[in-house]
């Protein structure tokens, strides 16, 4: 199975054509993951645990499969490197719950390391065992993908990051 390149929704606004494959549904695997990123044009690496990941500069995207045949899902999970003191911790809590009650995915929850830090992570799933339409899987996928990129960036804006951010990316002086 193939996608058409055509199919493939991009992240500037226009309207997002309609897949071109099979009729009937398909079970996704991780070489059709990997396809669909190449035409998004994401680099990616497979991970020791044979996962595949989408890495950006402030957070990293797994792609999934995990169970068994018709009991098989579909995971999309993000994992934000942006540490958090755990002071800082009811502010995210607020921050998430109003993302996840004003948005379907990713759904976000915080992780506090054993050192204190507090990191998010995103997720959203698919249950794909007795297979899913092709035009079903890559829209979901490409919008997880968005929905990711756009959590980053709400929450810079929430928490007023901004300057955080803008200062990561000056060149550091050498004097």
């Amino acid at each position: 199975m193939t996608i058409d390149p055509s199919s493939i929704p991009n992240f500037g606004g226009q309207p997002e054509p309609q897949p071109q494959g099979p009729a009937g549904p398909v079970v996704p695997d991780q070489d059709l993951v990997k396809q669909l990123l190449d035409q998004m044009e994401l680099k990616y690496v497979v991970d020791e645990e044979g996962d595949l990941a989408a890495p950006w500069e402030q957070f990293r995207t797994y792609f999934m499969f995990r169970g068994e045949a018709d009991q098989q899902i579909f995971s999309v999970r993000t994992f934000y490197d942006r540490a958090h003191k755990i002071d800082e911790k009811p502010q995210l809590l607020e921050s998430v719950d109003d993302w996840n009650r004003r948005t379907l995915w990713p759904k976000v929850y915080t992780h506090t390391h054993d050192d204190g830090t507090v990191r998010l992570i995103g997720e959203a799933q698919m249950l794909i065992g007795m297979g899913v339409s092709l035009e079903h899987f890559v829209s979901s996928t490409v919008s997880w993908v968005r929905a990711a990129i756009e959590f980053d960036k709400w929450l810079v804006e929430q928490l007023g990051l901004e300057q955080e951010v803008n200062d990561a990316d000056k060149p550091e002086d050498d004097e």
